[in-house]
């Protein structure tokens, strides 16, 4: 990436003040933006997790390692930073009525990114929030509480569904086990569901030519996939073969964190907003920030979209299982269990909630997702290994696709008008405050 002489000379500058806040009289953002950057990075050296994705200016990294900044000068740094922003001349001073949205929505953006940032600071410091507090302080939301008896009232219809005697999840679990994708056949079957992805979503998005991914099968991992986007409209996408992956999962994992999911959102930012409008915040993707709440949203709710109505059971039916060797006798019992369980998704938030705050233990919590979630044991205790490594970051699958939904649907009622406003989302500084 070429810089603009203004954020090499910021780049300059945040070196040689390591050690003190950046106290800058400057009108131009690329100063402000290049010392951003360089504190996520710097960030990025005390917590291997804090950064999803850079491909910004490879001086601003060397900078950063070169460096190396405490804690606690990053935390002084980035507060500094946000009172600077939040006093930023005419842009920012009256968002609302500035002739530039967009410009008032990047600097709106840039300040819960630093707010994302010093909270993560302290996290990495000893302090400690609650559950609600973390999640409001880090992506912008917190999720409603529900109690056992809300979804106590799901599980009866889970059960008239699949009448019987015994425990209630071991019922579910056994009969979702006829429709695991088998080791040898999860290449074509995943191929062929992120291929429809792709063809479904370039009817409405257009993508740069060069666009593209690499798909991995990888293990020992609590996530169940990951987009590792690269830059260059390229991603590595990743998939957890440590558990067995029900043929249901090959269309949301493909949409997920491919299309119109995070493979995506990040080559629309770095289109629109890094190479179009020169906004080389947007090279970076700080996990544990806002954005992760539009990203997991987005990407959860654009496989309803790309699958709207029956469109999904019937391409799974006629092409995933003949490719997975599956009898598609009892698909149609299968779409309309998951269709019920989707009304229990909430139920990991409480797991998340409980065991965070300390007031259950892991085998608590495993315990619950069994009961509640419906997860097999092994499910359940996979999940727990996900809290410990991004607490509430938990909340961004669920809230964040009823946040998302809520935001596109919202007086839209055409297909294709759906598809537009989704795209302005994923090309735009929006936070999880502008979705409401």
């Amino acid at each position: 990436m070429k810089l603009p002489n203004s954020i090499i000379l910021a780049t300059i500058l945040v070196t040689a003040c390591s050690n003190e806040p950046l106290e800058t009289h400057a009108d131009d953002l690329d100063t402000l933006v290049a010392e951003y950057l360089f504190l996520e990075l710097s960030m990025g050296l005390h917590d291997s997790a804090h950064i999803d994705a850079y491909f910004g200016p490879e001086e601003i990294r060397a900078n950063a390692e070169s460096s190396a900044l405490p804690l606690a000068v990053i935390e002084l740094r980035a507060k500094a930073m946000a009172n600077r922003l939040r006093n930023w001349p005419g842009e920012f001073a009256d968002a609302k009525q500035s002739a530039d949205a967009m410009q008032a929505a990047r600097i709106d953006n840039l300040v819960q990114r630093l707010a994302a940032l010093t909270t993560r600071i302290a996290l990495n410091k000893g302090e400690t929030f609650s559950f609600d507090e973390e999640s409001r302080y880090l992506f912008g939301a917190a999720a409603p509480d529900h109690d056992a008896a809300h979804f106590e009232a799901i599980l009866d219809d889970v059960n008239a569904l699949l009448d019987g005697e015994g425990d209630l999840s071991v019922r579910v679990n056994r009969f979702r086990d006829q429709f695991v994708i088998p080791p040898d056949r999860l290449a074509a079957v995943f191929d062929a569901a992120i291929a429809e992805c792709r063809r479904r979503t370039l009817l409405y998005i257009e993508l740069p030519e060069n666009e593209s991914f690499r798909l991995e099968y990888v293990n020992d991992k609590p996530w169940s996939g990951y987009n590792w986007y690269q830059g260059n409209s390229q991603s590595l996408i990743q998939i957890n073969t440590d558990l067995p992956i029900f043929i249901s999962r090959a269309v949301d994992l493909g949409c997920h964190e491919g299309y119109p999911g995070h493979h995506t959102f990040n080559t629309l930012l770095e289109k629109n907003l890094v190479e179009d409008r020169g906004w080389i915040e947007f090279s970076l993707y700080p996990l544990f920030s806002p954005q992760s709440l539009i990203a997991e949203g987005s990407g959860n709710y654009g496989v309803d979209l790309a699958f709207p109505g029956s469109e999904r059971v019937k391409f799974e039916k006629e092409i995933l299982f003949p490719l997975a060797g599956l009898d598609p006798a009892e698909a149609d019992r299968y779409y309309e269990l998951l269709e019920i369980m989707s009304r229990l998704d909430y139920a990991g938030n409480e797991a998340a909630r409980d065991y965070l705050n300390g007031t259950i233990n892991r085998e608590q919590a495993v315990q619950w997702l069994v009961d509640y979630s419906l997860s097999s044991p092994e499910r359940a205790r996979q999940r727990t290994d996900f809290f410990d490594s991004y607490r509430s970051y938990v909340i961004n699958y669920n809230l964040g696709k009823d946040l998302v939904r809520e935001y596109v649907e919202r007086d839209t009622e055409d297909h294709a008008a759906r598809w537009q406003k989704f795209e302005q989302l994923l090309s735009s500084p929006m936070s999880p405050a502008d979705l409401q």
